[in-house]
């Protein structure tokens, strides 16, 4: 199975403000789902009910956006990894920000989504793009780590190893172990502690 996340593109979709925690993105109450599925209606519910429709991800002109533009330390807050998976069921398939908080981000990886950085120039250009051209077009290249929207364009970042996990297909690791089955039934018959269930 292969599953390299190389580029993206889509239409963008901005939220400002710094700290957004997870307890903002995916409210405690809905962590009682028994799967993820429905998540993606109850992203961000308290902001969304307190702004009475002017919240971004309730604009019509947002409907559709692939790729989240944030601001500083954003996903702080808890390990939940509800909140990653609330905004990929909305539809958002990768995020640019400043900074994202590290188990967010961890979550983010597993999950095949990418989270680049970008420095607070790039971001708040990019935010009032969007706030003025809400369907220009983003594309994200993994390769030549840079952000395209319309003439603009810019360096983002990503440290090495989660970059290449994309670039190279191996972030999914149950995808692995699945494509791998029979390596990996050649190897377990092969150790002495497996012998029991034999």
């Amino acid at each position: 199975m292969v599953s390299e996340v190389r580029t993206m593109a889509g239409s963008g979709i901005p939220l400002i403000g710094n700290d957004i925690d997870t307890d903002r993105i995916i409210p405690a109450r809905f962590l009682r789902c028994v799967t993820f599925d429905g998540l993606g209606a109850a992203v961000f519910a308290d902001d969304r009910k307190a702004l009475v429709g002017q919240h971004p991800f309730d604009q019509s002109q947002y409907q559709g956006a692939k790729i989240l533009v944030v601001n500083r330390n954003f996903g702080c807050g808890s390990s939940r990894e509800h909140a990653p998976q609330a905004i990929a069921k909305w539809g958002i398939q990768a995020l640019i920000g400043e900074s994202f908080a590290e188990i967010f981000f961890g979550n983010c990886v597993a999950m095949g989504i990418p989270c680049l950085t970008a420095n607070s120039g790039t971001v708040d250009y990019l935010q009032k793009a969007l706030a003025k051209r809400p369907q220009t077009p983003i594309s994200l290249d993994l390769m030549a780590m840079q952000v395209h929207c319309g003439d603009f364009h810019a360096p983002v970042f990503m440290s090495e190893e989660p970059r290449n996990m994309f670039t190279e297909g191996t972030w999914d690791a149950c995808g692995q172990l699945v494509a791998q089955a029979q390596q990996v039934r050649a190897i377990a018959s092969k150790l002495p502690y497996m012998a029991w269930n034999r």
